[in-house]
């Protein structure tokens, strides 16, 4: 059993919204993704680090989950920002459980047991982008922290493994609320996407306060699985 991890794969078989019309690294994703999952088996594990459909809704969505569900190994979903299908986790396990979805799990709030001795935690985060310095934006980074402490506090005193949406360290951006918690957790792995096209120049991969952090946007993988374990 091995642990991926891969972020944004952004599929809208319903949604009609097609990526490959942002350039190379896009052209025929949807197959790439499905030939980069070949490596997984069914005992492998694949955290989806968000942004993983267009649809608006849970039916919208479905044949995205569809897609996915058939590709090799159990995927563990959490939401991106553009994940606007995103409901309770309560309400997409009863909707994946409705329509046979077997191989699809909600990181939300939880952890996950990985082997013995290893938990996958995780929660979208917040990012710089977003952050205007307004009291809204407090509260978002407030409650996306509590959130991930939640996660990591279910893990008890397995290793930990967090996976975010938003990356909390990239170019000269540090998210203090994050970065905080996976040092007291004492995290060993940090893994996000979000990051695009020229932006991926400043995604950070390597160290930081003893995490070692990887980006993993799916088009800057070339949409092939990162190993994690």
């Amino acid at each position: 059993m091995s642990l991926f991890a891969i972020g944004d794969l952004h599929l809208s078989f319903s949604a009609n919204k097609p990526m490959d019309v942002f350039g190379p690294r896009w052209e025929n994703y949807v197959e790439r993704i499905r030939a980069g999952f070949q490596a997984l088996t069914a005992e492998d594990v694949c955290v989806i680090c968000g942004d993983v459909s267009w649809g608006m809704t849970l039916d919208e969505a479905l044949e995205d989950f569809r897609f996915i569900d058939a590709l090799p190994g159990r995927k563990i979903v959490l939401k991106g920002n553009h994940d606007y299908w995103w409901t309770s986790a309560a309400k997409m396990t009863a909707f994946f459980e409705k329509n046979g979805i077997t191989t699809i799990s909600i990181l939300h709030n939880n952890a996950y047991p990985y082997g013995e001795n290893a938990a996958i935690c995780g929660t979208k985060g917040w990012f710089f982008e977003e952050s205007r310095g307004t009291e809204h934006d407090r509260k978002l980074i407030a409650r996306e922290a509590l959130r991930l402490e939640a996660s990591l506090k279910a893990a008890g005193d397995k290793d930990k493994y967090v996976f975010l949406h938003y990356p909390p360290k990239y170019g000269g951006y540090l998210c203090k609320e994050i970065l905080s918690l996976l040092r007291q957790y004492e995290v060993k792995v940090c893994c996000s996407g979000h990051l695009h096209a020229d932006s991926l120049r400043l995604a950070f991969n390597g160290e930081y306060e003893g995490t070692r952090f990887l980006c993993v946007s799916g088009d800057g993988i070339s949409f092939r699985p990162c190993k994690i374990l």
